[in-house]
């Protein structure tokens, strides 16, 4: 497989009329996926996108955004998904850096783009394209085309310049400096890990895959290439059912899946309201989990009502494309205290945990997990520095790079890999991956704080962390916790929103000088009160990066 649409044309010419994505009452087969995406490459080359240029997409999960990023492809460009979720001015961050020759959106998202296309430079050269039939101006600038436009190109496959190695997409991620980092994503990187993982969990053409993590979520993109690969159904997951563990549940029975991909957080979730009955979900076959740790009492809860369904635990971050190891439960836990590994490499891939001098670290001692092979990102957008810092050679061999992740691990006498904690101050929180600098950066930029500090600490509610925020406010002001809390809302997504708050005349330090984030956890720890949570968007489980 060269390109990653080209499973989409492959199944097309042999099953058309295979049902490809199936989104509530709304379905598309294989032939008007093939068809529909053929006609947007097609608009979009005769707007004058070309090879190698960048396409922002505003479209919530949907056929159309399926339609979008196909479509990208095959115009031979890269597409960067819009978190339309997210602050208008934290995405117009990510427009500038992407430097898109054009953004598709639909009339959904149409006050959204306005607003995060507003703070652009008004001489910045930028197209727009609707992909329904409310074409509409924004920033002054007549769209190029609309959803109308699209049955006047002729369906027909195109002949395409790119190659394996070329990009598929750009995600961005939360970035330490407070700027979100582009990770460049190239169609090899997707093809190899799909083609192992399609293989391993035996996905046939009647295989129901679920879709729940949003399309800027590299999640998303084993759930739809793995659905293409074998011409199964991708079932894509309404955003706002996130936040209803039973109603996931019945999508669940309701779409007959047999497999569901998720973030812990959804799984513990729906454990903690107990949603899933003894025997239940018939259809399916896997559950696979990946972008943070399932705690051992949720797995129990799970593995002791669906006995005959396989339970597969996988890892690795963006940089290393969707996932790098794996490790399938071989039965279920005895108790709540066994440590689940995160396994070994999946194909072309290792797991190396190493010394600060990058020698590996005896089994059972603690080093920093590195990843080497076939899933490596080629670096982040335009940071050669953040790249050469990260993307390290290790050997002698030509091309021999290895990611530093971040993460500190063990190996095992058993010669699986178990993850232990984070190196740094990169947290996940909900499945995602969030840096605190960023939320410190943000912070600092708000007129009433004239210092902060943010901590993470364990959520004794679900897996993950809870957020939170010290700060001395600007002229000793007190009490101004919901209303930064709001202003930080314009700034960054609900995600990121530290849910605990503390106002201090003076923020504690050490014996250096620096400030205390040991003993700031503790005050967090013993802490009673709690603002009531940030609302989340429909995306996020209770409520994933």
């Amino acid at each position: 497989m060269k390109l990653l649409q080209d499973w989409v044309r492959r199944q097309a010419e042999s099953r058309p009329e295979a049902p490809a994505v199936i989104s509530g009452d709304r379905q598309l087969t294989y032939g008007e996926l093939e068809a529909c995406s053929n006609r947007l490459a097609r608009l979009l080359q005769a707007s004058g996108c070309k090879r190698g240029d960048r396409i922002c997409f505003a479209i919530p999960k949907s056929p159309h955004a399926i339609v979008a990023l196909l479509g990208i492809m095959k115009a031979d460009c890269w597409h960067v998904p819009l978190d339309t979720t997210s602050p208008p001015l934290r995405a117009t961050k990510i427009v500038q850096s992407s430097q898109p020759r054009l953004v598709l959106g639909v009339a959904a998202t149409a006050a959204w783009l306005e607003e995060t296309l507003a703070a652009l430079d008004a001489r910045s050269p930028l197209q727009l394209g609707w992909l329904d039939h409310s074409p509409m101006a924004i920033r002054s600038v007549a769209p190029t085309f609309s959803g109308d436009d699209l049955p006047r190109c002729s369906p027909e496959a195109l002949d395409q310049q790119n190659g394996a190695d070329d990009p598929a997409h750009i995600l961005f991620t939360s970035g330490s400096t407070g700027e979100p980092k582009g990770v460049v994503i190239t169609h090899a990187n997707v093809i190899h890990f799909v083609e192992w993982a399609a293989k391993y969990f035996d996905i046939q053409s009647n295989d129901r895959l679920s879709c729940h993590p949003p399309l800027h979520f590299d999640l998303s993109y084993f759930d739809i290439f793995a659905a293409f690969s074998s011409g199964a159904q991708l079932h894509l997951v309404p955003p706002e059912m996130s936040l209803l563990p039973n109603q996931i549940a019945d999508f669940i029975r309701n779409s007959q899946l047999t497999q569901w991909f998720s973030v812990p957080s959804v799984l513990s979730y729906m454990a903690k309201f107990d949603t899933v009955r003894f025997g239940d979900f018939p259809s399916l076959k896997r559950l696979l989990w990946c972008g943070d740790v399932l705690s051992v009492k949720s797995l129990i809860y799970w593995m002791k009502r669906l006995p005959r369904v396989a339970f597969t635990n996988l890892y690795g971050p963006t940089e290393t494309t969707i996932a790098s190891s794996f490790y399938t439960v071989p039965a279920c836990p005895a108790d709540d205290k066994e440590a689940i590994p995160i396994g070994r490499g999946c194909d072309g891939e290792q797991l190396l945990v190493l010394s600060h001098n990058l020698e590996p670290v005896p089994p059972g001692e603690i080093g920093e997990l590195y990843i080497r092979g076939v899933g490596l990102s080629p670096g982040y957008w335009r940071a050669a520095d953040l790249t050469a810092a990260t993307f390290l050679q290790h050997g002698s061999k030509e091309n021999c790079r290895i990611y530093r992740t971040g993460d500190l691990a063990r190996m095992g006498s058993d010669g699986l890999v178990y993850f232990v904690g984070r190196a740094d101050s990169q947290i996940k929180c909900r499945g995602y991956r969030i840096e605190l600098g960023e939320i410190e950066a943000a912070l600092h930029s708000l007129e009433n704080v004239c210092e902060s500090a943010v901590v993470a600490i364990p959520n004794p509610d679900f897996d993950g962390k809870l957020i939170c925020c010290a700060y001395v406010s600007a002229e000793g002001k007190k009490n101004l916790s919901i209303e930064l809390r709001r202003q930080l809302g314009r700034l960054l997504p609900a995600y990121m929103l530290p849910s605990r708050w503390m106002a201090f005349d003076k923020l504690p330090t050490n014996s250096n000088g620096k400030i205390d984030r040991g003993k700031l956890k503790d005050f967090f720890l013993t802490a009673k009160t709690q603002l009531p949570p940030a609302r989340m968007s429909a995306v996020h489980p209770p409520l994933h990066e």
